[in-house]
């Protein structure tokens, strides 16, 4: 058979846990998250043993005086941070990374490689790994309930941040000032942290003097139904084709047709009979699919390989799972159904594969009720607002003021698309009301407010991925997004897009045994090469603009 991956474990890799001992509702959020995947994937010497966890006490509350706080607190809490001093030489920078919507241990291999360690080395810096607010230890609150969470915003975690720099004291260096502005301090971020620090050296550009905005998702969007965009673009065209077909049929099937006989028999060839809700069904078709391309990486190690093995399946000309071939009937009648009579003897064989896939990496990874595996209604858990309900933290930020609803219903009527309809602003939504009692739209104006597509500021760098199905929200966003604009890439604002990269490729790394420098198989490769490269270079000159800037005086 054309590949099997326990496609839920990988899907939720950044949290160390396999999906098949977690609800539904908490896959569907993970799978939401901008960065789903661990990138301190290998066990080469655990970073956690090399690099202990610090704490810095830092406010509850920055901003007394926004009523979008109150009640405001006084009280202060430990913001975890880790960081590598082994490169440092007296008068070097100090290098934040931004650990973003996660906990940061799941950062901590960019200490030992990577973009992050490069910085370090080449600078005679520290690296940092800091970790945001509600993520992993750095909990503000006793519990995580809607009012506690008022205090997680991005403008609060970016005034931890400058808060950090400007306050820290490294063990083992406490001879050194090593806070902002006696030292220079870069950022660096991925995906939201990258959007992140794109924030922060525009509000704080006294305390960072500069930063790397690396799949910097910038702009804000409510329903980003965009996500799937370069996927369609990029993806291996005949897969996409009948990925689009099959999609759409189902849609026909469950929104036009709708009777409960065709309905039950399209989730029962699917072997998901009883999951109860059409839109779980639908969504679950997708998000297990063409859903896997974020994951796609330059690393072996850490890529995912799920796309390219349900592509794989569904366009292999033969029936790869033997189990499925007694539904061909069914397959074909669904077809005929579903409009695509035409094209029944073109697509039954990419549908039954599909129908194979499924059964083979998702379904059979199911521990107890379908609905629990796949299902997104439930009011009693989204009730539960423990700390260890930690699940809660990323959703309250898209739901209140980021958004990326990843929807299948706001593809254009002339276009198909890549996921079901029936995955809508009502169905992605659910959580916002249920968990957090929000019933409108997030407010992306707080995000917006300060450049979007447009951002711009001395000293800022912008990098992303051609093919990243984030790019449409990044400032590299044309051609699919035409309110975002090409720029001119200069050594103050550097703008670069790495060919064929997806989600953050810059930011992870091979330790130097592991590199592979023989064509056509280089490891990393050379658009990751060349990108890392260039930007190391350019610190380099921001942190000499720096040091003559101290000499001079001006800081």
């Amino acid at each position: 058979m054309v590949g099997k991956l326990n496609l839920l474990c990988a899907l939720t890799a950044l949290v160390g846990t396999c999906a098949s001992s977690m609800s539904g509702i908490e896959q569907r959020v993970r799978r939401t998250t901008i960065n789903p995947r661990g990138l301190a994937k290998r066990e080469d010497t655990k970073p956690s043993l090399l690099y202990p966890a610090y704490n810095l006490s830092v406010p509850v509350d920055h901003f007394h005086n926004d009523s979008l706080y109150e009640p405001h607190s006084s009280e202060s809490f430990n913001l975890r941070y880790w960081f590598d001093a082994t490169y440092y030489k007296p008068g070097g920078p100090v290098i934040v990374l931004q650990s973003g919507e996660t906990s940061g241990v799941g950062r901590l291999g960019f200490l030992q490689k990577g973009l992050l360690h490069q910085l370090a080395v080449a600078t005679g810096g520290i690296g940092v790994v800091l970790e945001h607010r509600y993520y992993g230890t750095s909990m503000p609150t006793l519990d995580l309930s809607t009012e506690s969470l008022r205090f997680l915003t991005t403008d609060q975690a970016l005034a931890d941040e400058a808060y950090f720099a400007k306050n820290v004291v490294f063990e083992g260096l406490e001879q050194y000032n090593l806070t902002a502005p006696h030292t220079a301090y870069f950022g660096y971020g991925g995906s939201y942290a990258g959007a992140f620090v794109a924030f922060l050296r525009k509000l704080y550009p006294d305390v960072f003097w500069g930063t790397i905005s690396s799949s910097g998702v910038t702009e804000a969007i409510w329903d980003y139904w965009a996500y799937y965009e370069p996927i369609r673009v990029y993806g291996e065209p005949t897969c996409i084709s009948y990925a689009q077909k099959i999609i759409n049929m189902v849609d026909n099937l469950l929104i036009k047709v709708n009777t409960t006989e065709t309905t039950t028999e399209l989730k029962t060839a699917f072997g998901l009979p009883n999951v109860t809700y059409d839109d779980d069904f639908a969504a679950t078709l997708s998000w297990t699919t063409v859903g896997t391309w974020q994951g796609r990486n330059w690393d072996p190690e850490l890529n995912d390989p799920s796309f390219d093995e349900f592509c794989g399946n569904i366009t292999s000309g033969v029936v790869e799972y033997s189990e499925t071939t007694e539904l061909v009937g069914t397959v074909q009648d669904l077809l005929k159904k579903g409009g695509y009579e035409s094209e029944v003897s073109t697509l039954t064989t990419p549908l039954l594969n599909w129908i194979g896939w499924m059964g083979n990496t998702t379904i059979s990874n199911c521990e107890g009720s379908q609905d629990r595996c796949y299902g997104s209604h439930n009011s009693t858990y989204y009730a539960q607002d423990s700390l260890d309900d930690d699940w809660r933290s990323w959703p309250y930020q898209y739901c209140t003021q980021w958004g990326y609803l990843q929807t299948g219903s706001g593809v254009p009527a002339d276009q198909l698309p890549l996921i079901s309809r029936m995955v809508d602003l009502e169905f992605s939504t659910i959580v916002c009301r249920e968990a957090f009692n929000i019933s409108q739209p997030a407010n992306v104006t707080a995000i917006n407010k300060y450049g979007g597509f447009n951002i711009s500021y001395p000293r800022f760098a912008i990098v992303d991925g051609e093919q990243d199905p984030w790019r449409p929200a990044c400032p590299s966003a044309s051609p699919f997004n035409s309110t975002a604009v090409n720029r001119t890439s200069t050594v103050s604002e550097p703008f670069m897009l790495i060919e064929g990269g997806v989600h953050h490729w810059d930011e992870n790394g091979l330790f130097p045994n592991q590199t592979v420098d023989v064509p056509p198989n280089f490891l990393p490769p050379p658009p990751v090469r060349d990108t890392q490269a260039h930007l190391i270079s350019i610190v380099q000159e921001w942190y000499q603009e720096w040091q003559q800037a101290k000499i001079n005086g001006e800081l």
